[in-house]
């Protein structure tokens, strides 16, 4: 008893009991499963069965394989499973790097003959009591916390008396000024037109207005310009591209797997990132945008369906979501547990950073230092995904057959072939019309090769003496008799020279020769099977354990499937089903899904709000966008965060009626004047006494630039645009024809990262980015300045001016600001323009205007909105 009192004692302190209780000593004993999980499933578990053997049940154990039962109960030295391993025959040493597995040590062998003497009994599952009052890791206190109770619709605040309120009634102001009004503050006044013009572009597209766009909506005098302006910039196919690489940053999208030196491509996908501009685009309810990419191959049978409608393609391809993060296992060197577990924690990262709010990767290996959320939920939590994402039942990127390169069985790999039924058929008839056409060119040149081999051969054979010819005719009708009367020396000869072979007969006729590289050129065009990038549910989950430090050799409890207990509650009960009767999945993610979704969820809704306040405001309402635990910040107004959050839900939990909301308010379209009250009461602008100014980030950088220069390609959707290195050793972004497409279908790599982009910021993805960095460093201004591409750009924009404006000098100045800055210029500035420009005899025109356009790409007015 004192034995068993100690291993109590120090279970209580690691944290590993989650039920109450821990596993005595004869329980430890007869827990198998982890060594085989370790050492034996990659040959003998799931799909992948060598021999036709199973190991991942005892009656599968007791079935056995070709050889017989794999385990004699109570008798080791008689069973199979230990023989092999003892004698060194499993796993085998010559595939233990092909198979991402290590011998198995001499003390976990003992434990399996122990296991296997006393009978080889099932392990005992122990009651999961997180969450009830039993729990002894998340208390009902830990439940208090703001963030972890529901948002409920607070009431709307008064409007108070005086100039503060003056013109205010929109609800999201009431929030705001009620603040502003106890530090004897108000709103700002409203931008000017101008101003709210391009603010609107940005913030919505990610690009600048146009000069007639400009023109038209200075023109408008009706009171509800600005709102038919705000929906007409949502409405764009435009505002899917800016808004969907807000959320392929979340979901760290790159084209690429592994990290900074390894660039396996991903040639699917670009569907992912296709999928989530049309998402925002159509205004996909958040809800559903969720269950798609969590769960989408479990809510409707794809492998039977008559037809892959659009609908069931999408379901599939937004299960890429947790795929995105980098992942070197594709190499056997880096494919082992460990490194699968970095993968697997970078999607649990992805999921509790971008989507909960919370820190949850610091459980993986303790509990959490401030947060209610115990290293046992955390692997509670990857039990739900363990359908998809189990590392002993792995599939590597590329395609891998099963147990490891060179064995026979059917092939692992990450992708589906459920792309449309329109797109499917497309390619079968366009493959089937290349390959007839590369069948027929080839049976020509077939029969043509004879023709070809003749007069190749009467060639060769005029050139010999003529002593020879006759014995070369006989040669080539009949090698192997007419060797027997020859001389030794002219056989050799006439090897080497009357037997050509196909390569040497086109050297002999250019022609000939030609036609079969069309050929084979052809036969590169054969377009290959489209295929979507994504996970699945395999129906058999290896159970989970509690990894004591993160190691998964040090095997702490066994848990199943849960949420985070303190999220977990009666009113949204987590619990999981088969989707559909015989559908072979767990249901474990699609419930999992439906619990996030829940419209009394505490996080989920918060969460989004508050991003999308960040990327209008400048800053959330929690500064900490993906923390919102104890140590994160705590929301300014917290009665305007769930008067959001409510209202969102409410109204579908879709994103463009948050975006008129929070567009229309006059928070919103006040100036970013700081007057001298707001410096001295409110110098952070914590309580939005103005709006703050912002920098373009990278993309909209890049976008503003090809823009004004007229060389944006709208083209949308499709593969990649590869990056181009300089010879200078700078990376840019790759042309398409003479034009270039918009940043989000540019090549997202984590290596070679265009540097334009990336000196302004444009992270990585390791695995993910939140909330990115906004740097201030000279290698900013020097890029700007002479990169080879934005001078390129620069010049684009002076032809174009040239061609758009015949007109005067003073004609093409305002031309050009009202290009770059949608604005007119000032006198002061159309005189030193003027200046630029060389006016007068010796002047060079031209070269003033690249001059002019480069200033106006280089300066504070076009990196910054106001």
């Amino acid at each position: 008893m004192r034995k068993q009192t100690l291993i109590r004692l120090m279970a209580h302190c690691l944290g590993w009991w989650a039920w109450g209780g821990v596993l005595s000593l004869g329980a430890a004993e007869h827990r198998p499963y982890p060594i085989l999980m370790q050492h034996c499933w990659t040959c003998h578990g799931g799909p992948a069965r060598e021999a036709e053997l199973d190991l991942r049940s005892r009656s599968d154990m007791l079935k056995g394989g070709r050889s017989g039962p794999a385990v004699v109960p109570g008798r080791p030295d008689e069973s199979p499973l230990i023989q092999r391993i003892r004698d060194g025959a499993c796993p085998p040493n010559r595939r233990l790097v092909e198979a991402n597995v290590k011998p198995v040590p001499d003390s976990s062998l003992e434990l399996l003959r122990r296991w296997v003497a006393d009978g080889a009994p099932e392990e005992t599952v122990p009651l999961d009591v997180a969450g009830t009052p039993a729990d002894p890791l998340v208390k009902e206190k830990d439940r208090d916390f703001w963030a972890f109770r529901p948002a409920r619709r607070p009431p709307l605040p008064q409007w108070p008396e005086g100039d503060v309120a003056k013109g205010v009634r929109h609800p999201v102001d009431a929030f705001i000024v009620e603040k502003l009004a106890g530090q004897r503050l108000s709103l700002n006044p409203e931008a000017s037109k101008q101003v709210l013009l391009r603010r609107l572009y940005f913030d919505l597209h990610g690009l600048p207005p146009t000069p007639a766009e400009m023109s038209a909506f200075l023109e408008d005098d009706s009171p509800d310009a600005y709102e038919r302006l705000v929906d007409r910039l949502l409405e764009s196919p435009r505002y899917g591209e800016r808004w969907g690489r807000y959320w392929l940053d979340i979901a760290g999208y790159s084209d690429v797997e592994g990290k900074r030196e390894q660039h396996l491509p991903r040639p699917h996908n670009y569907r992912y990132r296709d999928y989530v501009i049309r998402a925002f685009n159509d205004d996909k309810p958040y809800d559903r945008f969720l269950l798609e990419q969590l769960a989408g191959d479990e809510l409707a049978d794809y492998e039977h369906a008559a037809e892959i409608t659009p609908e069931l393609y999408d379901n599939l391809v937004a299960t890429a979501f947790l795929r995105q993060g980098p992942d070197p296992t594709w190499a056997n060197i880096t494919g082992f547990v460990p490194d699968r577990l970095d993968v697997i924690g970078d999607a649990v990262d992805v999921l509790g950073s971008g989507v909960l709010g919370l820190t949850l990767k610091c459980a993986r290996c303790h509990n959490h230092k401030f947060d209610p959320l115990p290293a046992r939920d955390y692997y509670r939590l990857t039990d739900i995904f363990k359908g998809v994402l189990d590392e002993y039942d792995w599939l590597k990127p590329g395609l891998q057959p099963y147990g490891g390169a060179g064995n026979s069985g059917p092939l692992k790999e990450r992708t589906l072939p459920f792309v449309t039924t329109v797109e499917r058929v497309a390619w079968e008839k366009e493959r089937d019309r290349i390959q007839a056409e590369i069948h027929g060119e080839t049976q020509k040149l077939e029969r043509e090769e004879e023709q070809v081999r003749k007069r190749f051969l009467e060639a060769e054979i005029a050139k010999l003496p003529d002593s020879e010819k006759g014995l070369a005719w006989n040669y080539v009708s009949d090698p192997k008799r007419a060797s027997v009367d020859l001389a030794t020396n002219l056989v050799a000869t006439f090897a080497k020279s009357l037997a050509p072979d196909r390569a040497r007969l086109k050297e002999y006729d250019a022609d000939f020769k030609r036609r079969w590289d069309a050929l084979a050129a052809l036969r590169r065009t054969v377009p290959e099977e489209p295929r979507v990038a994504a996970l699945w549910d395999r129906g058999r989950p290896s159970p989970t354990y509690v990894y004591l430090r993160g190691d998964p050799q040090r095997i702490g409890p066994r848990v199943q499937p849960g949420v985070p207990a303190v999220l977990d509650s009666p009113e949204r009960p987590w619990g999981a089903t088969p989707p559909w009767p015989g559908s072979g999945k767990t249901g474990r993610r699609l419930s999992f899904a439906r619990w996030l979704t829940h419209p009394d969820h505490p996080l989920t809704s918060r969460v989004l709000v508050n991003r999308v306040w960040k990327h209008h405001f400048g800053r959330g309402l929690v500064r900490t966008l993906d923390n919102f635990g104890r140590t994160g910040a705590a929301p300014t107004h917290p009665e305007l965060l769930d008067w959001l959050a409510v209202t969102f839900v409410e109204s579908g939990w879709r994103w463009k009626p948050l975006h008129r909301l929070l567009l229309t308010s006059a928070v919103y379209r006040q100036s970013s004047r700081i007057s001298e009250a707001s410096r001295q009461r409110d110098p952070e602008n914590l309580l939005w006494s103005h709006l703050p100014l912002k920098r373009l980030d990278a993309e909209a950088l890049w976008d503003a630039c090809i823009s004004v220069a007229g060389a944006r390609d709208d083209t949308m959707f499709g593969p990649a645009v590869p990056v181009v290195e300089q010879p200078d050793g700078s990376v840019t972004p790759g042309k398409q024809g003479d034009r270039w497409r918009r940043s989000i279908y540019g090549q997202q790599t984590r290596k070679s990262i265009p540097t334009l982009l990336e000196s302004f910021d444009l992270p990585p993805m390791n695995p993910n980015c939140v909330q990115r960095s906004e740097s201030n460093v000279p290698t900013q201004a020097l890029n700007l300045l002479n990169d080879v591409v934005l001078r390129q750009l620069a010049a684009r924009l002076a032809l174009r001016i040239e061609r758009e404006e015949q007109g005067s000098v003073d004609a093409r100045i305002i031309r050009a600001f009202e290009i770059a800055y949608a604005r007119k210029p000032e006198p002061e500035e159309m005189a030193a323009s003027r200046q630029l420009l060389g006016v007068g005899p010796d002047g060079d025109r031209e070269t003033g205007l690249n001059l002019l356009c480069r200033m106006l790409m280089n300066s504070a007015e076009f990196l910054y909105v106001d």
